[in-house]
Order: structure tokens, then sequence, then C-alpha cells
């Protein structure tokens, strides 16, 4: 039985959720010329919620979400996830992930992306770039029929002809009204359990495969937020929420420095 039927977007929900990931994504390209060596997470945090209540008139998903104190999440380095933003300055080489989540209307739009600050060593750039090729790999593969498990084969199998590593222990999601469906999870690797998860069209969901230098194991700071690598390895991660249609995907949060060429030659 495939449980993820439960989870198809009327016509109505769907331009909700367009509207919510466009929003997202436009929270990335503001805050693009912003990054750079010598800036805080906390000052690009202050920026985003700014635009986001001010600008957007939308509401900042992350800021309160299950005690999250900030509206992004910025990840530098060996961080792979949940970052939490801070009065630290970016360093020359430093690489960083910042995630978006907008609500528009009661709907969910989320990204991510990575940004290189500075002269970056070229084995961090190359995950950078391989974080965002898998990406692109498992939404090349979106189309109805179409299982969950292949989308995290196709993903695992990118990570490890290049000798790097696909976290498991976070996944994608579900989205819509709820910030994460429960019971839709996207994972980034091959496993037997999402070989009956197939989508349809009308589905949202979320593909953030988190790429690691070293090994996949993670570790949780004294926080309770900031993800880790547990060998301090560097990790790269892009995300995009995506709807599936009746012939194949529609990227909700594509920016303008994006396009669908870029995906499909993956």
């Amino acid at each position: 039985m495939n449980q993820l039927l439960k989870y198809i977007k009327s016509p109505s929900e769907i331009e909700k959720m367009r509207t919510a990931g466009q929003l997202a994504a436009q929270v990335l390209e503001m805050i693009t010329p912003y990054v750079k060596k010598g800036v805080t997470t906390e000052y690009l945090d202050q920026l985003c919620h700014d635009y986001i209540i001010n600008t957007q008139n939308a509401i900042p998903a992350c800021l309160g979400y299950r005690g999250y104190p900030k509206t992004i999440c910025t990840s530098i380095n060996h961080v792979i996830c949940h970052g939490i933003p801070k009065d630290k300055k970016l360093k020359d080489g430093d690489i960083l992930n910042i995630d978006i989540t907008v609500i528009k209307d009661g709907y969910h739009g989320d990204t991510s992306r990575m940004f290189l600050i500075g002269k970056v060593k070229p084995i961090h750039q190359k995950l950078c770039e391989i974080a965002q090729q898998s990406l692109y790999a498992g939404i090349s593969m979106v189309k109805p029929n179409v299982s969950l498990r292949s989308i995290g084969r196709k993903i695992e199998q990118i990570a490890k002809a290049n000798h790097m590593s696909s976290v498991r222990d976070f996944c994608g999601h579900g989205i819509g009204k709820d910030f994460h469906e429960s019971g839709f999870q996207v994972l980034h690797y091959d496993d037997p359990s999402a070989e009956n998860d197939i989508l349809q069209p009308g589905m949202t969901f979320t593909i953030e495969p988190m790429i690691n230098l070293g090994g996949h194991q993670t570790r949780l700071l004294a926080d309770g937020w900031t993800a880790v690598t547990k060998d301090r390895s560097y990790s790269a991660q892009y995300e995009h929420t995506l709807l599936v249609t009746e012939s194949g995907y529609e990227v909700l949060t594509l920016r303008s420095d994006e396009s669908l060429d870029q995906i499909t030659k993956f």
C-alpha cells in the first residue's frame, strides 16, 4: 500500500505551494550579496528575518519551530545541518549552507544552497559541486510511479562514486500545510523500506542530500540542534521543494541563477 497517497494536494493548494516556494527562493537570492568574509551568520539571519516579515509579508517557519531560536539555519564546514546563527564571523575558506523556510497563506516553501567564502580548497569546492549534482540527479528522476527508494539509491551512488558519503540520519520530507509531513520521508540512500513509497501527481516534498567528505555518521551538539560530522569532515547540502506533475516534476523553489537544463543533464 502506498502510504503517500493521502498527501496529494489540490490545485488550490499547489498554487499556494508555488507562491511559498518562490518566496523561499527569493530569500536566498536576496541574501547572496551579503554572504562574504567578515560577516556574521547572526547578521545574515537578521537580514533574512526582516525581509521575510517586512518585504514578503510572510512567516519565517524555523523561528520557534520546536524551540528553534532563529529564522534561518547556517551550517558551516563540518556542520551538516541546523546550525544556529551566531556572532562568529565567516572566514576565508569556509563553506556555508543557508537553509530557508517560509510560510505564506499557511503553506511552506523550503530550500537551501551552499556559499563558498573567499578562496576555498579545491576538495571542498568539489564537495559542494557533488552535493548539488546529487540533488539535481534526484530531482531528474521525479515523475509519477517512481519509488522514493530509487531516488535515494541514485543520490547514494553519486556520493560513493566520488568517494564521499550520504548522510542517513536526516532526510527530505513531504511538505505543505505541515513543515514535515509525518510518514513522508525522502531518504538519500538506498533503503528497501522506501520501495513502496510511490510518487503520484500532486505530491509536494523536498530532496535535500547532505554529502560528507568522510563517513556518513553524525553527532548532535549540546544545543540540541547543530548536527556535525562525527569525523569532523566537511559536509555540503542543497535542497529544493518539488511538485510531482502528470509527466515529471516542477521545482517550486527554483532560483534565477539556476535553469532546468542544469538539472535535466543529470
